[in-house]
């Protein structure tokens, strides 16, 4: 009987039976479903369920994975190796859905239909308003992020809290002038390939945005909380990595839709 109880002789983490990907995967579907329902006219309440159940999923199960790293050492040295590739693994796979949208946009744009681009009845943002102002802001935010980190390796608590808080704070100001910048669009998602391919790459990078300043906030109250060791904190490092991914993919957006891609035609021959 002894021996049933005994700690494992192995560094590697069985996970226990978890009923969080049932369930997530039940939410997600009601916020898919809430969705596509919306999109059609049938009103916002599945959405706002859908949405509301997938938050609490998440946040139950970083609960879970909380506990078992800093409390419960399930997390070991070998562990984390796995996790670090994990998570590798799963940006390369982002840097894919990227590409698809990006492949999306060039071959519309080096073999425009009419032979200009953007099309003459479009009118394409300035590059260097709006759109370079959240170029400086993301850069920003990648240095105070990386100041964040370098604080903790060196046990420094309050250049931690204060770097990932200004990290948080220039997320949310990225957030906000790209909603603003969308309000103010001088077109529409379904005025043709150049809306659609713009708002489709610029607005799954602006969701990845908020995906990771909500990382950036569970990383931020767990910092407070003393939940992070210079030799141990994985969480932190994946959400640094995540936001560095995400600035990168800012930069080719800004170069090559904005910029590039604003090309000769829209406003210049509509002139």
């Amino acid at each position: 009987m002894s021996e049933a109880h005994a700690p494992p002789k192995h560094p590697y983490h069985l996970v226990a039976p978890s009923p969080w990907p049932l369930f997530g995967a039940i939410a997600a579907g009601l916020l898919t479903t809430g969705g596509v329902l919306y999109m059609h006219g049938y009103g916002w309440t599945l959405l706002i369920i859908g949405f509301l159940s997938v938050l609490a999923i998440m946040a139950v199960w970083w609960h879970d994975v909380i506990k078992e790293a800093t409390f419960q050492g399930y997390h070991t040295p070998v562990v984390q190796i796995g996790l670090r590739y994990g998570m590798a693994l799963f940006i390369a796979s982002e840097v894919m859905f990227f590409v698809a949208f990006f492949w999306a946009f060039f071959a519309s744009s080096l073999f425009p239909v009419g032979g200009v681009w953007p099309p003459k009845t479009i009118h394409p943002f300035d590059p260097f308003e709006f759109p370079f102002l959240n170029t400086l802001i993301l850069l920003l935010s990648g240095t105070t992020v990386t100041w964040a980190h370098h604080s903790l390796i060196e046990g420094n608590r309050s250049g931690l809290l204060r770097g990932l808080a200004l990290t948080v704070f220039l997320g949310l100001c990225f957030t906000s002038v790209q909603a603003y910048e969308y309000s103010h669009a001088p077109f529409h998602f379904t005025d043709g390939i150049y809306p659609s391919t713009f708002f489709i790459a610029t607005g799954f990078h602006g969701f990845h945005v908020i995906i990771g300043t909500t990382f950036l906030i569970v990383c931020l109250f767990r910092a407070w909380a003393g939940h992070f060791r210079p030799d141990h904190h994985f969480g932190f490092e994946a959400a640094a990595w995540y936001w560095h991914f995400v600035d990168v993919v800012w930069l080719f957006l800004f170069v090559c839709i904005y910029w590039w891609g604003e090309g000769s035609g829209g406003a210049g021959v509509a002139g």
